[in-house]
């Protein structure tokens, strides 16, 4: 199954991961961003089928990234990915219109679940 995704998160190694996960699972990654306000710009260029975002980051952090995204464009589909430790700012990132979340570090085949999930 293709689809068109985005990477949000602050940390280049973390985008890195996440790409490779995804481009050897048959996913295509559009773009990236390294903070909340340059996910907002380039998720309405691109429009991904899905964003995976992180929640701590500088300038915009993914929370309001996801609320800004979602009122632009309703159907937008997000995954939110955190460290441990971080399950009220995911809740409230569900509550906000995130289909889902994965935890740092990354393991594949919950990533590949999460967005299998989110893309039904």
């Amino acid at each position: 199954m293709s689809a068109n995704i985005m990477i949000v998160d602050d940390a280049a190694f973390m985008r890195m991961m996440l790409k490779d996960i995804l481009t050897k699972n048959g996913f295509t990654v559009v773009g990236e961003a390294e903070n909340g306000a340059v996910a907002v710009e380039k998720y309405m260029e691109l429009k991904p089928n899905l964003t995976i975002m992180d929640i701590t980051m500088p300038e915009m952090d993914g929370l309001q990234a996801v609320k800004e995204i979602r009122r632009r464009d309703s159907t937008a589909r997000i995954i939110m990915c955190s460290a441990m430790g971080q399950q009220s700012m995911v809740i409230e990132a569900i509550q906000s219109g995130a289909k889902d979340f994965v935890v740092k570090p990354f393991q594949a085949d919950r990533v590949v679940e999460a967005v299998t999930k989110a893309l039904k």
